[in-house]
């Protein structure tokens, strides 16, 4: 191998393994660590448990090399020099961060600590975290941070699909307890060749969760605005070009179902603590009630639900993604489904079980775009719809993802909108 340092990385999900990988790949011997079995089993067969561009090659290569290890104990990881904890840190439903996880892993660890060992929070965590976990391990061992071991927090801000390519570029924050645990954690993540930009462990952590709050409410804004463009019979979509047409200061996003673990969750790391508070809860409504708001949009169009088939064409959270965690699809289903809809699912990426797109469709008197999937884009997706769908079948696009322009219209109405022909259809078809 071309480096002796030794790796272990404690949770391989989708923050944990790209990095292991990461790591292997740059000449380190790495051992990750999960208690998922069937995650590990995977491994061992040599396939990703899930999408990331390039991960898969990637692991077939350093299994090759021998440079990957893996296990089930947290304990386990005591055997390398630097261990890096991913695991995952959810917040209670009343507005508090969990750190149940990570407590789990000092616990493991805490009997096998040994001088020289350096702690590298890559986890999600609140302000005051870092601090905490070194604390932790002085008033349960006779180790002094910053002389017989290291804490340092090195948060992760790479966005889903692009790990391969951030990890090299993106800059990373790394935030030590003191001066040594610093510079420790910042030896370690410069195998990346990305910026490193030595700061303190508070400033990390906010730095970290407040990147996700900032898109979690730039988003809202939109979302509100769709409601309200609903309200007064505008346009959204025409709104917000009127909004940005070669003006400065524009700049809002477009709406859509807002959702994903990191943005659904990390405002609670703030909220529990705020000068504020409400405020960013109040963001969070506004990004939970778009499934209500579009289902009440269907229901003033076309009356009750009750036996209507809807088709519901994305289930994970985000374009071309296989990740199902925290996406608003499962609440727009139950809310369907609470009004006796017949719902049928459609998305090509996500693990879960669905139907094929031309199964949806058939007959359906709504179908909701609620993944901008690019498989579902442009024409081809109307013709099919205009092609299987019911006569006068409602469609619902807050993405705009199929161009039409309108977040509620009528299927032949976008399939006029876009030029195309009941001849075309059948030509395509």
């Amino acid at each position: 191998m071309g480096n002796e340092r030794y790796i272990s990385v404690v949770g391989l999900g989708r923050v944990g393994l790209p990095l292991a990988l990461c790591f292997a790949d740059r000449g380190f011997r790495v051992l990750g660590i999960d208690n998922d079995v069937r995650l590990l089993d995977s491994l061992r067969a040599g396939r990703m448990p899930f999408e990331e561009p390039g991960t898969q090659e990637l692991l077939e290569r350093v299994t090759r090399a021998g440079a990957l290890e893996l296990a089930e104990r947290a304990a386990e990881a005591a055997g390398a020099d630097d261990i890096v904890i991913t695991v995952g840190t959810p917040s209670f439903s009343h507005i508090e961060s969990d750190l149940s996880q990570v407590r789990a892993v000092l616990d493991d660890l805490l009997p096998l600590l040994r001088a020289g060992h350096s702690i590298v929070l890559r986890s999600t965590i609140a302000p005051g975290t870092t601090e905490f976990v070194a604390g932790y391990i002085e008033k349960h061992r006779e180790l002094r941070v910053g002389e017989d071991v290291f804490v340092a927090h090195a948060p992760e801000r790479i966005a889903a699909g692009r790990f391969l390519e951030e990890i090299a570029t993106l800059p990373c924050i790394v935030g030590g307890v003191d001066p040594a645990s610093t510079e420790r954690a910042a030896g370690l993540f410069g195998a990346f060749a990305a910026p490193i930009v030595r700061t303190s462990p508070a400033q990390a952590e906010l730095a970290k969760i407040w990147t996700n709050i900032l898109r979690y409410a730039t988003f809202a804004l939109p979302n509100l605005l769709m409601m309200d463009c609903e309200r007064y019979g505008a346009n959204v979509f025409e709104v917000i070009e009127l909004i940005n047409r070669d003006f400065p200061r524009g700049g809002i996003a477009m709406p859509g179902l807002t959702a994903g673990t990191c943005l659904r969750k990390d405002f609670a790391f703030s909220e529990e603590r705020s000068n504020a508070p409400g405020m960013l809860l109040a963001v969070s409504r506004v990004n939970e009630a778009v499934p209500h708001f579009l289902v009440e949009g269907i229901k003033r169009r076309i009356g009750s639900l009750s036996g209507r088939r809807v088709a519901v064409l994305g289930l994970t959270f985000k374009r071309d993604s296989d990740d199902e965690r925290d996406s608003l699809s499962p609440k727009l289903i139950r809310l369907l489904e609470r009004e006796l809809a017949d719902v049928a699912v459609s998305d090509p990426h996500a693990a879960t079980p669905t139907l094929p797109l031309e199964r949806a469709l058939a007959d359906a008197d709504v179908v909701v775009v609620a993944t901008n999937h690019s498989d579902f884009e442009g024409p081809e997706t109307v013709r099919r719809m205009l092609a299987l769908a019911k006569p006068g079948a409602v469609l619902v696009d807050p993405w705009n993802a199929l161009a039409t322009g309108q977040v509620f219209s009528y299927v032949s109405e976008s399939a006029a909108l876009l030029g195309l022909a009941d001849r075309q259809v059948q030509e395509q078809l």
